[in-house]
């Protein structure tokens, strides 16, 4: 996953500033490279994931929100994807 598209995407499709587009990119990255979606969903992670999974985010969450949305779903579904979540402060 290229994070430079990622983010450029994230801006567009969410309105996000600079800052939270960069730190959510961050972290997908991460969690690309962690293999933990592939290994749970037998699927890769590409920034058409991300943006599909946080467009199911409530409508008013902010970009961050809606990442941690979406991890805190995998983590009751599969565990293990609480060190992927964005910290108050973070951004």
């Amino acid at each position: 996953m290229d994070p430079t598209t990622l983010e450029s995407t994230l801006r567009t499709e969410f309105g996000a500033t600079d800052r939270a587009a960069h730190v959510v990119a961050r972290q997908a990255r991460d969690l690309a490279d962690s293999g933990q979606i592939t290994s749970d969903f037998d699927y890769e992670l590409t920034a058409a994931v991300v943006v599909s999974n946080l467009r199911d985010a409530p409508a008013e969450y902010s970009l961050v929100e809606r990442w941690n949305w979406w991890l805190g779903s995998l983590e009751l579904s599969h565990g293990g994807y609480e060190q992927f979540r964005i910290r108050p402060g973070a951004v």
